[in-house]
């Protein structure tokens, strides 16, 4: 039934020739023949409303008589040829296709109203292929210097991100899923939850009092992780992929034993650092792990043993599900075609940020304002997390304006140039360490006007130091499938190390 021609030019000389010849995708029978069923009987349009629109047709005047129809119908009223008329009468819409009179011969056009699903789907299908054939000269555009200010990276990412929005906003994908069916996926959920020691049924975060409060971390989900500077949250990111790919070691070697065999883990862990280097980030990883100073390990100065200490755990740490991409200022559309890829290879079970103001949005666009920008990004990862079923934890900085209060404690209002940070996560953690803030108000002598009053101040302070010690606080100030409030977590700033509060000062790496 399609009538796109292959022009002889084009046969002749292999496609090259002839390519500005090519006639765009239509299929103008269908478009007649889908109308006038629609014009037979209304109920036809239920096959056609989920995922057809007027702008899908390729001639202009039949999307015209179809969003009539449309508005029609959806506003409760007939829609039919005597109904239309009047409205096309005055408008000289029909004229150059022979006046309303028209409407009457697309009703000898119809075919039967149970084949409408197939020619809304083949009309769809012929829109889809010419955004193809646009996307197309626009990459050829491109490469040959329209838009000299992109790059041949630029364009590839500008590329992707065009497909990837056709993907999204073109597919007919989706629609209802049976109650059946949620409430079996719901119930195997619960299994989950309930034969896993402590209730998780989601990928564990190594953190105890957290996978308690959340049941792990969830498919589909956005955890946005802020603080501001100096709080450890690259730390506690990076001990929370750390946990989860531990998890994802443990319960492969569960399987394997019981199957006798060797089972690699069911996916990778993988971390977008845009603020520091790969090899900063694992000499980091190594540090909390080996208990060995990082600031050490960058000078030099540690002994043989700490140093042999250091290669031991290296090479247990090597064979973690953990990977690492530091390109720094990446978009949007970059991230999630590696994402892709990397799920595709070799499985992707977490996603994790660092951090979101570094991110850029996708190559060609140019979003109006800051505010926007991140509004865009915030929205691109959720849908990475939704498209790839994986949990994505981005990082994200906090405004001054903590800093000019006197309770220094974050508040959702905080989050820094965006409130769709807010709107778009499933879940909004803070990381807080009053020890970070109490060190600054150390009392200074020169403010006393005796030696006692000083040691005084000094001792109060000094005890109140000792309260915050190797302390920090996760508040869940969001979530949006369980409840909020605050997790007291064990911090040691030597090694910027997080684990859970009731761990021992020396028990071991503490994962």
């Amino acid at each position: 039934m399609n009538t796109i021609d292959t022009p002889p030019s084009f046969a002749a000389e292999g496609g090259l020739l002839g390519l500005s010849q090519r006639v765009p995708p239509h299929n103008y029978q269908a478009e007649q023949a889908l109308l006038g069923a629609l014009l037979a009987n209304n109920k036809a349009y239920e096959r056609v409303s989920e995922f057809l629109a007027p702008e899908h047709f390729a001639d202009p005047v039949h999307g015209r008589i179809f969003r009539a129809i449309q508005r029609r119908i959806e506003a409760g009223q007939l829609a039919d040829v005597v109904t239309l008329r009047p409205e096309f009468e005055h408008s000289g819409l029909l004229d150059e296709v022979g006046g309303p009179a028209y409407l009457a011969q697309l009703l000898s056009a119809m075919i039967g109203i149970i084949n409408a699903g197939e020619y809304g789907r083949i009309i769809h299908d012929c829109w889809l292929r010419r955004q193809l054939v646009d996307v197309g000269e626009e990459v050829v555009n491109r490469a040959y210097g329209g838009e000299p200010e992109l790059d041949a990276k630029a364009q590839l990412e500008a590329a992707e991100q065009r497909l990837f929005d056709l993907a999204k906003d073109g597919g007919s994908e989706g629609g209802f899923v049976t109650f059946e069916k949620a409430l079996t996926e719901a119930v195997l959920a619960a299994e989950r939850a309930f034969s896993t020691p402590g209730g998780v049924s989601g990928l564990s975060s190594g953190l105890r009092d957290l996978d308690a409060k959340t049941g792990g971390l969830h498919p589909s989900d956005l955890l946005i992780l802020a603080g501001r500077p100096g709080m450890g949250k690259t730390a506690l990111a990076t001990k929370i992929a750390f946990g989860a790919a531990q998890a994802l070691v443990r319960e492969a070697q569960e399987k394997g034993a019981q199957g006798d065999m060797v089972v690699q883990p069911r996916g990778t862990v993988a971390i977008f650092s845009l603020e520091m280097s790969a090899d900063q980030l694992a000499t980091r990883l190594l540090s909390e792990a080996s208990r060995i100073s990082g600031d050490k390990i960058r000078r030099g100065d540690i002994s043989q043993r700490d140093f042999d200490r250091f290669v031991e755990v290296s090479r247990e740490l090597s064979t973690l599900p953990l990977v690492i991409d530091d390109t720094p200022a990446i978009t949007i559309s970059a991230l999630r075609t590696r994402c892709r890829r990397l799920k595709r290879t070799r499985g992707l079970e977490l996603v994790v940020v660092d951090y979101l103001q570094l991110m850029r949005p996708a190559a060609g666009t140019r979003p109006e304002s800051r505010v926007l920008e991140i509004s865009m990004i915030t929205q691109g990862l959720k849908a990475i997390a939704k498209e790839l079923s994986v949990p994505v934890i981005a990082l994200s900085q906090l405004s001054r304006q903590v800093e000019q209060r006197e309770d220094k404690r974050p508040q959702l209002s905080d989050l820094r140039e965006s409130g769709s940070i807010e709107q778009d996560a499933d879940m909004v953690m803070f990381v807080y360490r009053d020890e970070y803030y109490e060190a600054q108000r150390a009392p200074k002598q020169v403010g006393f006007e005796s030696e006692e009053k000083f040691q005084d101040a000094l001792n109060q302070w000094q005890q109140r130091m000792e309260a915050v010690h190797n302390r920090a606080d996760l508040i869940i100030a969001k979530q949006r499938h369980g409840p909020t409030g605050t997790i007291p977590l064990f911090f040691e700033a030597e090694f910027t190390r997080f684990g859970d509060l009731d761990q021992t000062h020396g028990g071991g790496p503490g994962y």
